[in-house]
């Protein structure tokens, strides 16, 4: 973890089609936001990272979690599954208790990443911060699940909100 002074938010995203992505940057902001409010700014920081570049330091460095990724043929992304694989072992039992959030994005369900994600922030002996969120697109022709996104506002709130509630837990 950072300096017991400073709590740190890691947020590991990965997007195709920029669902994701916005979820994660909608979460950063909430998270900001809370941090704002509660005048904690220099008591706290976001690490954002994307899965392929998110390492076992950077989990072992942050003080709670928020994973955004994609449903892809009824599972986790390829990138955000090889992430959790990456790095499972490197940090088993030493991030017990922490807590943690997901952020699904999907075209039509969602719940078979969401399965895949929980079971491995089980064995992470992770703590749920907040129920997960699963934003449906709706995409279901190939030329619809392809195409970039634009999330609605109101799935946009609901990622600040679990930043929010991140932040104000580590706060």
């Amino acid at each position: 973890m950072a300096s017991p002074d400073i709590k740190t938010l890691l947020v590991v995203w990965h997007s195709r089609t920029g669902a994701s992505k916005q979820l994660a940057m909608a979460a950063e902001r909430g998270a900001i936001d809370i941090a704002r409010t509660l005048q904690a700014t220099q008591r706290f920081r976001i690490v954002m990272k994307a899965a392929d570049d998110a390492q076992p330091h950077d989990l072992l460095s942050a003080d709670a979690y928020l994973f955004c990724a994609p449903e892809n043929l009824a599972a986790l992304s390829g990138a955000m599954k090889e992430f959790f694989d990456r790095n499972y072992y490197p940090v088993l039992d030493q991030l017990n208790g922490r807590p943690y959030a997901l952020m699904i994005s999907a075209g039509s369900d969602g719940q078979n990443a969401l399965r895949q994600a929980e079971r491995i922030c089980t064995g992470w002996r992770l703590t749920a911060a907040c129920p997960p969120l699963i934003v449906n697109t709706n995409a279901q022709t190939p030329e619809a699940i392809l195409a970039p996104k634009t999330l609605k506002p109101a799935d946009l709130e609901a990622a600040a909100t679990h930043g929010g509630t991140l932040a104000a837990l580590l706060l």
